[in-house]
C-alpha cells in the first residue's frame, strides 16, 4: 500500500520539477525535486522486498 504512494508521491515530484525547468527556476531548486523524487522511488522498491 506505501509502496503505492511513494510512487504517486515521485509522479509529482518529477511533474513539480519539470514544470520548474519549463519556468526557468533556480536549478538547486530542480534537483532537489528529482533527488527527492529518485529517494520516493527508491523507497517504494525497499518496500516491495519485504511484502513478500
Amino acid at each position: 500500500m506505501w509502496s503505492i504512494v511513494l510512487m504517486g508521491l515521485a509522479g509529482l515530484l518529477i511533474g513539480g520539477a519539470v514544470s520548474f525547468r519549463q519556468q526557468e527556476l533556480p536549478k538547486p531548486l530542480i534537483i532537489s525535486f528529482w533527488v527527492l523524487a529518485g529517494m520516493a522511488l527508491l523507497g517504494a522498491y525497499l518496500l516491495t522486498l519485504t511484502d513478500i
